[in-house]
């Protein structure tokens, strides 16, 4: 059954939302769209995988006018990969529209970026520095801008991106419409978007509404060196898993050791070229390789729908990067997943702190004869 905002939407939309496979539109999508078609500011904070991308990029595009030769909306986006994530949805969803998107990510050739500009882009979704750069050289101009989305709110508000955003922002029409999307948007990042927009709607998705079931287990190592081994174990099952570590020279190190054990394995971290990251990340899509090891920074906006299993190599430094580590599987629409945390005594201690904190349910597990199983 077609949701009742598609028929508000322009027809190209309504026909890409037929060609579809989407049979009802995910919470965030239902409550978003038809307050942002409305003209409303909006902040949406919804779990990772919960159709957060389709919320906004749907009233983003239906409020395009072809046939204007400027740029009429910008998105914003921590990380080259979500950037490039973003701008395939756009590109799919457009198709025969005659809108066109192009995306400007730092660490690319800036003259050929410039050259984009010239062929006149309605919409262009980029990372906030090399967004700023192009304002700066005039070559990106923000006069006819109406529509802003910052994606992944809480990072681009946090320390790193919050001075440049607030430049960009200032820089689009004044009566410009925001809107914010995040995982995680703790009550700071919440007023520091408030701030900037004119009574925003607050929408929050709970997580019950918008996942497949993902279950949280553990494993627990007396010595950190025997997690190589229990990694390399998991490896074995049959899994396709993202295995998080908390800095790129330990992922290097462990590919290392994997690869000494006869593992095909692929890494991600960003020191490596573009080239490189997107090698590994069609090697893991493919299925060429079981497990895809990477840090934080360089898995954010990775939209692989069928992760079977998150790896927590080293716990993450607080709650919330828990949530958007364990989102990367049992994404909406896709089968459940499972978040395996590997720790040491100690750990386990943070752990059920994190669970506790996040209202998960945590059960601890061994490996014995290549399969999970409860403790004996």
């Amino acid at each position: 059954m077609e949701p009742t905002f598609i028929h508000h939407l322009q027809p190209f939309l309504q026909q890409a939302w037929k060609n579809s496979t989407f049979e009802h539109p995910a919470s965030v999508q239902e409550k978003v769209i038809p307050a942002v078609l409305d003209g409303r500011d909006v902040i949406a904070a919804a779990p990772t995988g919960s159709g957060k991308t389709l919320a906004y990029l749907l009233p983003v595009l239906d409020r395009m006018d072809p046939g204007k030769q400027t740029v009429q909306a910008v998105i914003l986006a921590p990380s080259k990969e979500l950037v490039m994530q973003i701008q395939e949805e756009a590109g799919k969803w457009s198709q025969g529209s005659g809108i066109r998107s192009i995306p400007l990510i730092g660490g690319a050739n800036v003259k050929r970026q410039i050259e984009k500009l010239k062929k006149h882009p309605h919409l262009v979704i980029g990372t906030p520095g090399r967004i700023l750069e192009l304002i700066h050289q005039k070559k990106l101009k923000m006069h006819e801008v109406k529509m802003m989305v910052l994606d992944e709110g809480d990072q681009l508000l946090g320390k790193e991106y919050s001075r440049t955003v607030g430049q960009i922002v200032k820089s689009a029409m004044r009566d410009c419409q925001l809107l914010l999307f995040s995982a995680t948007l703790p009550d700071a990042a919440a007023h520091k978007a408030m701030e900037q927009m004119k009574e925003p709607l607050l929408i929050r998705i709970a997580k019950e509404e918008a996942r497949s079931p993902v279950e949280h287990i553990y494993i627990v190592s007396s010595d950190p060196r025997d997690k190589i081994e229990q990694l390399r174990k998991i490896a074995r099952m049959g899994v396709r898993g993202l295995v998080f570590f908390n800095n790129k020279w330990d992922v290097s190190v462990a590919v290392e050791k994997l690869r000494f054990k006869g593992l095909a394995i692929a890494e991600l971290h960003g020191d490596m070229r573009k080239e490189e990251r997107e090698k590994s990340i069609r090697l893991f899509q493919n299925g060429d390789v079981p497990l895809l090891l990477a840090t934080d920074v360089a898995a954010r906006g990775l939209d692989i729908p069928a992760i079977t299993h998150v790896i927590q190599f080293d716990l993450p430094e607080d709650g919330s990067a828990y949530v958007h580590r364990s989102g990367r599987t049992g994404r909406l629409g896709s089968n459940p997943g499972t978040v395996v945390s590997l720790v040491t005594p100690k750990e386990e201690t943070v752990l059920k702190k994190y669970a506790k904190a996040q209202h998960v349910e945590l059960r601890r597990k061994d490996i014995k004869r290549g399969e999970l199983v409860d403790p004996e």
